[in-house]
């Protein structure tokens, strides 16, 4: 009997990985290769779109070269990606006509703030669930539309296309046989209807992009052609299991019901949170986005982002020099049994959901001459948890439903203080992942249903390993008591 192989593309912001993982989720081998960043103009972001097909191919090609694999073996591909980051290119040659616009470029922000000052922001939100932004991919195909010489012309002749990431490669790796995105990516674009799950007219007109340019718009658990890998595999793969990085770690996350949430910490943290099979409006200064489509479902998700949270640690290491490093912050926390009535605000850049205030700047409230470092230290990992929980509570809030159980991952989980303040604060359960590369596994997971080696979610539920659970410990009265001077601190913040 061959053994099954699932190959996940991981394209990043920084790289793109070729990861192998066998038929139990388990990750055999990955290869990782660097591409280039481009920063032609302040506050632009561009990549070689080339290059990183290359270095996929090539990725793919190194994994397959240095992994022994014993006996018959069948093989298929995944392919999860940066969100947002658009390409343009001509149907006739296949060539980009220019560099990929990044999702962290504002070349666009002019274009959102006209379409803003017209009004449309409501529109733009009751269908595609975002607010118009220059982050989404739409503004930068209308800027390479409007600024590269004969592109508006050829568009309008209906000879060229536009993707994200996932569509370049898909493209790319049939031959130009196969265009195609997923929801989750088309959700982000800002030229997507979440309800009616196509590319709406309405929006593509105010941003003045031809239809003929976009990708068919197919479920996560889809198949999506076939390749050779340019002739790494002569009989060819299926493509099957598309998402975006973020929707690929809700999923491979196993978030499969409505209530389950993922958190990432990092030097930011991201929130998502399943809201269910409907699209509920998000609150302000949060999305609504696809979560992921399968199983003939689509499950939506509530979306925000916190600027400072491991970014905070680091501060208190290199601006403040109070640690070493953020991994002496647990010892330091748990040296002193409160923070004695301190708070650390950390609106190093503003603050973010639910208070929206860019111009507030970060505080520490609350000191006295009885304050020690170990006091400083434990408020600013205690800032984490109550910003987590400004986010989740905004968004259970809003959709009606109950956390059922926040999984995380990400370097500061390994701190168990951290952890349990986070159960405390949220009242419910944090399931502390194991799972190696979150966003490829969503991939895969989705792969497998396509491809009928799961028949359902709930077997793909099972296959989950990591159990790491903490409970919540903290009574009632306390958790209000310190959420309620949280609340307090932030509001010195946010005159």
């Amino acid at each position: 009997m061959k053994k099954n192989y699932i190959i996940a593309i991981d394209q990043s912001t920084s790289a793109t990985k070729a990861i192998l993982f066998d038929a139990a989720c388990r990750v055999v081998n990955r290869i990782n290769i660097d591409h280039k960043q481009y920063y032609p103009k302040a506050g632009w972001v561009e990549h070689d779109a080339e290059e990183i097909y290359t270095n996929a191919v090539e990725a793919v090609r190194r994994l397959m070269a240095e992994t022994p694999i014993e006996g018959e073996a069948e093989f298929s591909l995944a392919i999860t990606n940066q969100r947002e980051t658009v390409v343009v290119w001509s149907a006739v040659t296949g060539k980009p006509i220019a560099h990929a616009v990044v999702w962290q470029c504002q070349r666009g922000a002019e274009i959102c703030r006209s379409l803003k000052e017209a009004g449309y922001e409501p529109t733009f939100m009751a269908k595609s669930g975002l607010m118009i932004d220059p982050y989404f991919s739409a503004s930068g195909v209308k800027w390479l539309l409007d600024n590269t010489e004969g592109a508006r012309a050829a568009a309008e002749a209906g000879e060229l296309r536009l993707g994200t990431m996932d569509a370049w490669l898909i493209w790319k790796l049939t031959g130009g046989a196969v265009h195609a995105t997923d929801y989750t990516n088309a959700s982000r674009t800002l030229l997507f209807n979440i309800h009616t799950l196509d590319w709406d007219d309405e929006l593509l007109a105010l941003f003045e992009v031809p239809r003929s340019m976009l990708p068919e718009a197919k479920p996560c658990d889809a198949s999506y052609g076939r390749t050779t890998i340019e002739g790494l595999f002569p009989e060819g793969i299926e493509i099957a299991g598309v998402l975006g990085d973020s929707h690929g770690a809700l999923a491979g996350q196993m978030c499969f019901e409505a209530g389950m949430g993922k958190a990432t910490y990092g030097t930011g943290s991201s929130v998502m949170v399943n809201i269910g099979t409907e699209a509920v409006a998000a609150p302000k200064g949060l999305v609504t986005s696809v979560g992921f489509a399968a199983q003939g479902k689509v499950f939506y998700a509530f979306e925000g982002n916190i600027h400072c949270t491991g970014a905070t640690l680091r501060w208190l290491a290199d601006q403040l020099q109070l640690i070493g490093s953020p991994a002496e912050t647990e010892a330091l926390a748990t040296s002193v049994e409160s923070t004695n009535g301190v708070y650390l605000v950390p609106a190093f850049a503003g603050l973010g959901a639910p208070w929206w205030n860019s111009e507030a700047k970060a505080m520490i409230a609350g000191m006295t001459l009885g304050t020690t470092k170990a006091h400083v230290v434990r408020a600013a990992l205690e800032a984490i948890p109550y910003q987590i929980k400004d986010l989740v509570d905004l968004m259970t809030g809003q959709a009606g439903v109950a956390l059922k159980e926040l999984r995380v991952d990400g370097g500061p989980t390994k701190n168990r203080f951290l952890m349990q303040f986070q159960a405390d604060m949220l009242n419910a359960t944090i399931n502390r992942s194991d799972i190696e590369e979150a966003s490829a596994m969503g991939a895969v997971v989705m792969n497998g249903l396509a491809r009928g080696i799961w028949a359902s979610l709930d077997e793909v539920a099972a296959l989950r390993t990591s159990d790491n659970r903490i409970e919540p410990k903290m009574a009632a009265e306390e958790r209000e008591t310190l959420y309620a001077g949280w609340v307090e601190a932030v509001k010195m913040v946010n005159r």
